[in-house]
């Protein structure tokens, strides 16, 4: 008996092998983690992440390979002891594999259980004038929000983008999977995002770009803070023996507003017909690295773009009752001129013989942006000039113009200037790690990501009226260093995963932690940039036109942008620990199922933990339903605890011009406790999503994705509150300097945010010629659901407008268009490709500051005296042009729709032309005045121009001629 068994058991073991093999993606040639290799009716295992397997079997045992979006195959196990294994799409669809939303391995797109897009970076780029990155999404994802600021300081330079509506830093950039850091910059005016920070996507060169990931749902309890809206995961190119380089022009030609088609161009900064122009070149190369499939991907980018000028071109009441006057207010209304340069490195270095891999990447970006601040006019405010001591201006050449006067002179009402800011940005981030397999089959990876941003103001060609200036103008002193801030953000994670394929259909299961360091400095400007309070001096030019006012104090810091005080500097800094779970199960081969759960520690404000439930289950093989309900956060960033601002303005006290200061408080300042403003804390989100997805027929597929997002705690800035509050006046008094008001960074607004996702993507190929239709859509809306004020500051109704007024409640709600829609086709046959893009922007709704009271109203309530004209933005309202009535001061952006054209020619096997036209038309959206107001709202809008921000952009039709060359 005993000899038998040993018999026996020598038979089954020579009759076992072990088969190793690597699945693909039979089109991309992609390797592909978590597919199941199954005996029939035997044990199983699956592929880690290099699409690697290893499975005991025995000769005429048959193997069942399936993975999810992926016809499955049946292999018979035969004397092959390595098998190379290659699995066909089930659909176009399923070629786009995603790894954002699931932390264990990739999954297709379409069958992802949570809405994902996949962008070509490289397809979209080269088939627009768009230079940037963030344009290029705007278009191409219409919930992706993103208004290009103008007029509005450190905003016009730096762009943040955000997902459904929300805020900047809700949304959680990742690249190749692992956190990006944000900006050290945080919105301050009144633009869009006013109070949050974000990251800057453009600081990542675009030739670095293989695709970006886009995950439009809640995913907090997977990846922590920020990632209420979604997640945005650029991944980085991996390319060998490939040089790719990439060259272009662009420039505005707006024969409708731009300045030099004004009635008397004198008035305004003018530059030339064909405006903001704009130079580009990008360069990517590979090299492979021994003999494992190692590499070492390099890119880099250079964008020099020029300033745009527009202005609405009538001002002419002789021939046009309805035409607005010159403005004189924002004479420089248009876009700032930007150089950017950086380079970004990708590296991958397998260990020879083993599962494990060495990897990198990182990069620097650096930024030049100048732009110009709003006008100042002698003739209304000479106190914002250089004058001698008595009075008199002192004519500074380079900087100063004369409007309205074809002789040159020079007299009291035609002098002014625009003041510019030149912000420097520098980006710099290096990550590393390892990842690698256990024997066992568990995936690992560890890695270590710093980032570091620094952000300084200069002021350029400006002046600071209270410094002596009683000189010779070469003497005047005309550039200032404003100070800045700078963030650093370490990021250590550790995460682990195993695809079970004997759990039911295959279970995937995931658990990591993450340790996170911050580090936020504000830094002082010169002490000329923001100093002095001087004696009140007598201007001649106001005397002489028998204005009264004619004794003024003059205006201290750098015009434009003042700088930061000693007062304002700080040093904050922060840790966070993370850890999760995260399990995926195919409780059917119809039926995924996937819950997480995060738990996380903040040393300055405490701790949270975050939930995720998402499910999606085939109906019929080409139809899936999927749904999502998940809990989410963001913690209240160091920007926003610490940034801190003084500015200084000239109000009249008892009926004397004086030098008064306000200032934007820190979260944690005595100022802020004292009216009961509470430390900052988490935002908190609940989020709900249900949609599908369809595929009719080959080659077609329909994704449509209702998302809820009910948000709590949402973070703002106030408006400014003085001594009249009681609690506030010994605090006010006591700071140095004395300060007459003071506004803060508060958890204060509940929010809804409703919508409707919808993708239809049509591709088909024959012989030579191939045809794409993309249509995308979002439809959405934001509801104030309730306003947190502090009893302190809710007294009475201005004080509550005051807290956060109505003007302020439109723009959190103008975040984006409440639809968007593109449309993009394109037919390639031969070396000859035409297209075109189509985008719906729609209707946004934005208020002014108000300057008329509603009669019949009560004094100090809604559209009351007191309120409504007080030129706050609280319930504001404005005389009609007939001067019969008042009206609400809104500002009404219709919907408008761009037309984008475009022509490529492959010229040779390695180059290819692309040369069109983006707003074919030369579509503007609407003034910036109130209907059957213009003339009283004209200039109130935040922009101070034409045109306020909006998502089309203002600056008309573009042209673009670029050259692609590939070796």
């Amino acid at each position: 008996m005993t000899l038998f068994c040993l018999v026996l058991t020598s038979y089954v073991l020579y009759a076992q092998q072990t088969i190793t093999g690597k699945v693909t993606d039979q089109r991309s040639g992609s390797p592909l983690a978590g597919v199941s290799i199954k005996i029939k009716g035997g044990k199983g295992t699956s592929t880690d992440n290099e699409g690697v397997f290893k499975i005991q079997a025995a000769s005429g045992q048959t193997l069942e390979i399936t993975s999810v979006g992926y016809k499955p195959i049946v292999i018979a196990a035969g004397n092959q002891s390595v098998l190379q294994i290659a699995l066909e799409p089930a659909s176009i669809e399923m070629t786009e594999l995603v790894f954002v939303g699931a932390r264990g391995s990739a999954r297709s797109k379409a069958e992802s259980p949570v809405p994902v897009d996949v962008i070509n970076v490289n397809n979209v780029a080269s088939s627009t004038a768009k230079p940037d990155l963030m344009s290029q999404l705007n278009m191409t994802v219409p919930s992706f929000n993103y208004n290009k600021q103008s007029g509005g300081d450190g905003s016009d330079a730096i762009d943040f983008a955000s997902i459904r509506g929300l805020g900047f830093d809700q949304t959680l950039v990742l690249i190749n999977g692992k956190r990006r850091h944000l900006s050290a910059f945080v919105n301050e005016v009144g633009t869009r995002g006013r109070g949050n920070s974000g990251t800057d996507l453009n600081s990542i060169p675009e030739a670095a770009i293989d695709h970006i990931e886009i995950l439009r749902d809640g995913a907090s309890a997977q990846y922590g803070s920020d990632a209420i809206a979604g997640v945005i995961n650029i991944v980085l190119k991996k390319d060998v023996h490939h040089l790719t380089v990439n060259t272009g022009w662009s420039g505005y030609y707006d024969h409708k507003y731009n300045s030099l088609n004004s009635v008397d161009p004198s008035q305004y900064y003018t530059g030339s017909w064909v405006d903001g122009n704009t130079f580009t070149t990008a360069v990517d190369y590979g090299l492979p690295i021994g003999k494992s499939g190692g590499f070492l991907n390099i890119a880099g980018n250079f964008l020099a773009q020029g300033k745009t000028f527009r202005q609405d071109p009538d001002t002419n009441w002789t021939t046009n009752p309805n035409a607005l006057s010159t403005n004189t207010w924002r004479r420089a209304g248009g876009d700032g001129a930007v150089t950017s340069g950086g380079g970004m490195f990708n590296l991958e270095i397998p260990f020879a013989g083993t599962q494990t891999k060495f990897y990198a990447f990182g990069g620097m970006n650096y930024k030049h942006s100048n732009v110009y601040a709003w006008t100042r006019n002698f003739s209304a405010n000479p106190q914002k000039f250089p004058t001698n001591p008595d009075g008199s201006l002192i004519y500074e050449p380079g900087i100063m113009h004369v409007a309205g006067a074809p002789d040159g002179s020079i007299n009291s009402n035609n002098v002014f200037y625009n003041p510019q800011e030149d912000v420097y940005i520098t980006d710099q981030s290096i990550a590393a790690g390892f990842s690698g397999t256990t024997k066992s089959s568990w995936n690992w990876d560890i890695s270590n990501v710093t980032g570091y941003n620094d952000f300084h103001y200069y002021g350029n060609k400006t002046f600071n009226a209270a410094l002596d200036n009683g000189l010779p103008p070469s003497s005047v002193k005309t550039r200032f260093n404003d100070g800045g801030f700078s963030f650093l953000q370490n990021t250590a994670n550790l995460d682990i995963n195993k695809r079970f394929a004997g759990v039911a259909e295959g279970m995937t299961l995931a658990f990591g932690a993450e340790f996170r360091y911050e580090h936020y400095k504000l830094y002082a400007g010169e002490p000329d940039s923001y100093g002095y309070d001087v004696a009140n001096k007598l201007y001649p030019n106001l005397y002489g036109d028998g204005n009264a006012d004619s004794l003024r104090k003059p205006a201290s810091g750098s015009e434009g942008f003042p700088g930061f005080t000693p007062g304002d500097a700080t040093v904050a800094h922060r840790t966070n620990t993370g850890v999760y779970g995260d399990i995926a199960i195919d409780l059917t081969k119809a039926w995924l199922v996937d819950g997480a759960v995060r738990f996380e520690h903040y040393s300055d404000f405490g701790s949270v933990t975050t939930y995720k439930f998402a499910t999606r289950y085939k109906l019929t093989q080409n139809f899936n339903i999927r749904g999502s309900i998940s809990t989410g956060f963001r913690a209240p960033s160091l920007q926003q605890i610490n940034f801190s601002n003084t500015n200084t303005n000239i109000i009249k006290v008892n009926g004397v011009p004086t030098l008064e200061y306000i200032k934007l408080v820190p979260n944690y300042s005595s100022i802020a406790r004292a009216v009961g403003i509470p430390a900052l804390k988490q935002e908190e989100s609940v989020n709900g999503s249900l949609g599908f997805a369809w595929t009719p027929v080959h080659n077609l597929t329909i994704t449509t994705d209702g998302y809820w997002i009910k948000m709590k705690n949402r973070i703002v800035i106030t408006g400014n509150f003085g001594s009249a509050i009681g609690p506030l006046a010994s605090v006010l008094a006591a700071n140095n300097p004395p300060l007459y008001a003071a506004n803060f960074f508060v958890n204060a607004v509940n929010t809804t945010n409703t919508g409707l996702d919808i993708v239809i993507d049509y591709t088909k190929r024959w012989g030579k010629q191939s045809l794409r239709a993309l249509l995308a859509g979002n439809i959405q809306n934001v509801n104030i659901d309730k306003i947190n004020i502090p009893s302190a500051l809710d007294s009475n109704y201005a004080d509550r407008q005051a807290f956060f007024s109505s003007r302020e409640q439109a723009f959190l709600k103008a975040s984006a268009p409440r639809a968007k829609f593109s449309l993009a086709l394109e037919y390639g046959v031969g070396k000859f490709t035409a297209g075109s893009h189509l985008t719906y922007f729609g209707k946004v709704v934005t208020q002014g500051f108000g300057y008329a009271s509603l009669p019949g109203a009560a004094s100090g309530g809604p559209g009351g005296a007191g309120i409504s004209d007080q030129g706050n933005g609280w319930d504001p309202y404005v005389v009609t042009d007939d001067g019969k009535s008042v009206i609400p001061e809104n500002f009404v952006f219709h919907g408008k729709i761009t037309t984008d054209v475009y022509v490529s020619l492959k010229l040779t096997p390695h180059c290819t032309w692309t040369t069109g036209v983006d707003n074919l038309f030369n579509v503007h959206p609407d003034l910036a005045v109130t209907a059957g107001a213009r003339q009283s709202s004209w200039g109130d809008s935040e922009s101070g121009g034409a045109f306020d921000a909006v998502q089309m952009g203002f600056n008309g039709m573009r042209m673009f001629s670029k050259l692609l060359f590939r070796f």
